[in-house]
């Protein structure tokens, strides 16, 4: 409680000191003074600048320290290299918490971070939360708070926004102005020396006035935390991300196919769906959808009802619906009935609803009250294209006079600039979003319905290991510690499967040789045809070392193929370690490859990858990623989410796979990822080979993580 006490101060002061107040034309501090004030705050306002007597009427004192009342709020505009020391002015004033709008911290290197170092020491233990650096500040306009140096203020709203970017922060409330948005909360977070978004999310949770939440994020701090917050909000309200640096390599120096494949990006996408969030790819997304938020539904399902006076733009929009995973209603009989008595002959008596060009307000207002009542629909988009007899703004009115309290999503598309502009105004104006395109209102609409979905995931309780495939644990970890000793990370394939076993995971019958005697006997022991692969801890991809061969079917070919995997090997990397031969019996290879990994997250910690397998797993990428511990739900959906899914159904009845058995060595793999967390870095089965209606470990790969060789199995 202490906790969120200290943020109300922050968020809800009765007084604001600005050190570094200034009446200087273009200054930070002139600029801060000149919100502050304009803003209407009720506050007590105490300038504090020692050059200064008096900021836009009102006294200024010389340091914090002579102020005459306890503050509950400081924000502090000066060079960063003295913000420290005003920081620990601040903590033996009294301050209660402090917004630090100067820049030159970590993002410009050494000299930054150790100024960051200093600040952070200069709060650390006295309660005082600290919101920046390198921020604009926030703006709470119910309160009539401007505590930034943003170029404009915010209208009063019910939406809340938090961003890492005080740039965008300003082009937004350009845009909100003129899309007639309000805030509750218009936060920059800047760097996130103290307060994170986490802190933040869990503060406006308890605001019961707040309708959804817009995040623009380059970051997090504490990953556990973020997800427990967000998940906690999303259960009430939605919140939509914005999250830069899609494109970043994370996994360069991967050992195995899942680091390899798993970027961290990718990752965040995991953990959005987890926590109920929704994820937009452009700012321009961001922005629509906070505004479909705020003024609309969310949506019961995903069935759209397009209504439009031009058939062009319905196609567009139903490629739109359709690209973006959702679907067109399919009109009723009464629905039908209904339209033929009211609409001309030659409306296209289908979903869209094509009023033809002629369509006036009344036209549009009678199609759209029957569409209201279509059950099969969930969202009806409005679509308005200027043509010479068309009224924007009588058929906007229209609309908006039958939306109000109709129960489904309503968007719309006036498509045009002038002569569309006072309809697109009347919309705006009674909560029913315009969109410049079909398209973009499609693609909105996708994403309220991916908010409708992901929360789902923030009720599902985690899934639960069968007795059957229960491991003994304490045999695996004294495994994994002799190896550890012998200063080995990569388990070999024979090991890694035997692992795998214990969890109830089917696996190829593995055996190990040392010599070409053994590989014989072995293959004699498993019987032929078998497959031999080269065991060794320097050479993680077999096949680009040459080094499998398949379909051995008698003692010869084995010890022909012993002396070639092995000279293939040695001329692939000439200092790997030969340890042996892996001799295991030979599958029906005429099936689907399939992938299953287990990659450490430097952000989100275990994370399991499930896709299509073989040699050419990195090229097709088609994959799929979910936290770990899985949920009850989590098996199943990760296959959905690929491409391979539709084979493994059954294409043509061929290579159907059982479905229920693959969630189920999902399951195994998340447990054993999730019980050697601290211990397993990477793992993979690749591939599991679906053959026959059969699944089975073909091949296996287990990657410890440094750390346990320093610190030894716990």
């Amino acid at each position: 409680m202490a906790f969120l006490d200290s943020l109300e101060k922050m968020f809800d002061p009765k007084s604001i000191a600005i050190i570094g107040a200034s009446d200087h034309q273009d200054s930070v501090g002139q600029a801060l003074m000149k919100n502050l004030v304009g803003s209407g705050y009720a506050g007590s306002i105490y300038p504090v600048n020692p050059k200064r007597k008096n900021v836009f009427g009102i006294h200024c004192y010389k340091s914090i320290g002579l102020v005459p009342e306890k503050i509950d709020l400081a924000i502090i505009a000066l060079p960063s290299f003295i913000v420290p020391r005003i920081a620990r002015q601040c903590v033996r004033a009294g301050v209660k918490s402090i917004i630090v709008i100067s820049s030159g911290f970590s993002e410009i290197g050494k000299k930054g971070i150790k100024l960051e170092k200093d600040l952070k020491e200069a709060i650390a233990g006295t309660g005082i939360r600290l919101l920046g650096p390198n921020c604009l500040g926030y703006i709470r306009p119910d309160k009539k708070i401007n505590a930034s140096f943003a170029i404009r203020n915010a209208l009063p709203g019910k939406l809340a926004l938090i961003s890492q970017s005080g740039a965008l922060c300003s082009g937004i409330l350009d845009w909100a102005q003129k899309e007639n948005v309000g805030f509750k909360y218009f936060i920059s977070i800047g760097g996130m020396l103290d307060i994170g978004f986490e802190d933040i999310i869990e503060f406006l949770e308890k605001d019961p006035e707040i309708e959804s939440l817009v995040l623009y994020m380059e970051s997090m701090k504490d990953s556990e935390k973020f997800l427990n917050a967000a998940k906690n909000f999303a259960k009430k309200k939605p919140i939509i991300v914005a999250k830069s640096g899609r494109f970043e390599e994370s996994a360069k120096a991967a050992v195995s196919h899942t680091g390899a494949m798993a970027g961290n990006d990718a990752v965040f996408d995991a953990a959005f769906r987890r926590a109920g969030i929704v994820r937009v790819e452009e700012i321009q997304d961001l922005l629509a959808c906070s505004e479909a938020f705020s003024k609309q539904l969310v949506p019961k399902g995903n069935k759209i009802l397009v209504i439009t006076n031009a058939g062009g733009p319905g196609v567009m929009a139903t490629d739109a619906i359709i690209k973006n995973g959702c679907r067109l209603a399919v009109l009723s009989r009464e629905t039908m009935r209904k339209l033929n008595r009211v609409l001309p002959k030659n409306w296209s008596h289908n979903n869209p609803i094509d009023l033809l060009g002629d369509a006036s307000p009344e036209r549009y207002a009678k199609a759209f009250e029957i569409a209201l009542k279509e059950k099969n629909a969930d969202c009806i988009i409005v679509i308005l294209t200027p043509q010479a007899i068309s009224n924007p703004s009588g058929v906007a009115l229209q609309i908006a006079k039958k939306a109000k309290n109709c129960g489904k999503t309503i968007l719309a598309s006036w498509i045009g600039e002038n002569f569309v502009e006072q309809g697109r105004e009347i919309l705006q104006k009674n909560s029913i979003p315009n969109f410049e395109t079909p398209e973009e209102a499609a693609r909105v609409f996708s994403y309220m319905n991916q908010y409708r979905e992901n929360i789902k995931n923030t009720y599902e309780l985690h899934c639960e290991l069968p007795a059957m495939h229960r491991p003994d644990k304490e045999k695996i970890a004294l495994e994994i510690k002799k190896i550890l000793k012998q200063k080995r990370l990569v388990l070999n394939e024979i090991e890694s499967k035997e692992i795998l076993k214990a969890y109830g995971i089917p696996v190829n019958e593995t055996l190990f040789a040392k010599t070409l005697e053994e590989a014989v006997l072995k293959a004699k022991q498993i019987g032929f045809p078998v497959a031999m692969k080269i065991v060794s801890n320097e050479i993680t991809h077999k096949t680009d070392a040459k080094g499998i061969c398949l379909n051995l079917s008698n003692e010869k070919e084995v010890e022909k193929a012993f002396s070639q995997i092995t000279a293939n090997a040695k001329k692939f990397n000439s200092h790997a370690k030969i340890a042996g031969i892996s001799v295991q019996k030979m599958v029906e290879s005429s099936g689907i490859e399939l992938i299953i990994g287990a990659k450490t997250d430097p952000t989100f910690g275990k994370v399991l990858l499930f896709g299509l397998g073989g040699t050419a797993t990195e090229i097709f990428q088609d994959k799929s990623l979910e936290l770990i511990p899985l949920t009850k739900n989590a098996p199943c959906e990760i296959v959905q989410r690929t491409k391979v899914y539709k084979l493994l159904k059954g294409y043509r009845n061929k290579f159907k796979a059982d479905l229920t058995e693959l969630a189920g060595i999902l399951e195994s793999f998340s447990h054993f990822a999730n019980d050697f967390k601290e211990t397993v870095e990477e793992a993979d089965i690749n591939p599991l080979l679906v053959s026959n209606g059969k699944l089975i470990a073909v091949d296996a790969r287990i990657v410890l993580a440094k750390k346990a060789q320093k610190t030894g199995l716990k």
